[in-house]
């Protein structure tokens, strides 16, 4: 069944496709190249016409970890690094270059998913790349709202630990009532999910441009409508962790090359920093209420 996620979509494994002896399409994988058989005692230079099979690795379970806590420790690292490299914040004119920061990395970030999403063929550098915007957004995002919605008296904070301990909480129960309860992806599910998904980048996209010529209808802000949104895109969060779950299995169940755990890391990635986001943007209404 294919799958209709931008992220995996451009990869054969992910959507059940595969050659005719079962292996994967992949450029460069399983190619056959003269010199070297199947028993590497009879590798060799080879002569014109030899064929043998190179195998690049499989992606695994274990892969996919590594290359996940790889593209998520850049994340941290960058948003670590803008946190403590932009000036603290004392008054609203100190907030305007962290949100003028987290709307460079935001927009980055978004743009570089874009490109990642659709290449056919997965680049590491990309992926990366997107991990260190996406980092200096949550860095100027986090810290201007920790600033603005810290208690006046008690200068409460608390906010982004919330938001990290919420988002490890969310990540570690989906993942056990997906395996536990043994949840099985259909292409209604699938279908809807996406669906909402791009529905719901559409209307915030639509109100952060509205909101630059003063007509935002709060979408993306921190009154009642944000935090219908907030709560909406929360849920959505946890429903886009299953599909990739299930993108996962798939792929490794396919026989994809161990490149591919990249690809992998890049969507989990994607996911968890969403539910980050929302989570901390519901923590903020609650605490300005």
């Amino acid at each position: 069944m294919q799958s209709k996620n931008p992220i995996f979509t451009r990869a054969e494994g992910f959507n059940g496709r595969a050659g005719t002896n079962g292996s994967t399409s992949y450029p460069g994988y399983g190619q056959q190249h003269a010199g070297y058989g199947n028993d590497p005692s009879q590798w060799g230079t080879g002569a014109p016409g030899q064929t043998t099979t190179v195998d690049q690795g499989r992606m695994t379970i274990d892969s996919v970890v590594q290359k996940t806590g790889i593209t998520l420790g850049v994340v941290v690292l960058a948003a670590a690094i803008t946190w403590v490299m932009t000036p603290a914040v004392t008054n609203q004119t100190t907030l305007a270059p962290l949100y003028s920061l987290a709307l460079v990395g935001a927009l980055g970030g978004f743009v570089l998913s874009m490109v990642n999403s659709f290449k056919k063929v997965v680049s590491p550098a990309l992926v990366l790349a997107y991990a260190a915007l996406e980092g200096i957004f949550i860095g100027a995002f986090s810290k201007a709202l920790e600033a603005m919605f810290a208690s006046p008296d008690s200068g409460r904070g608390g906010l982004v630990i919330g938001a990290v301990v919420g988002t490890m909480a969310a990540v570690a129960g989906t993942l056990a009532a997906y395996k536990f309860f043994n949840i099985k992806v259909g292409a209604k599910f699938r279908m809807w999910v996406i669906g909402a998904m791009f529905g719901f980048v559409a209307v915030s996209l639509l109100d952060m441009v509205l909101g630059f010529f003063g007509s935002s209808f709060g979408f993306n802000g921190f009154g009642a409508m944000g935090l219908v949104s907030s709560v909406i895109g929360l849920g959505l969060g946890v429903l886009m962790l299953i599909l990739d779950f299930d993108y996962v299995e798939r792929g490794i169940a396919a026989g994809l090359p161990e490149r591919e755990s990249w690809r992998a890391a890049f969507g989990l990635t994607v996911t968890i920093v969403w539910i980050y986001i929302e989570l901390l943007r519901l923590l903020a209404i609650m605490r300005g209420d």
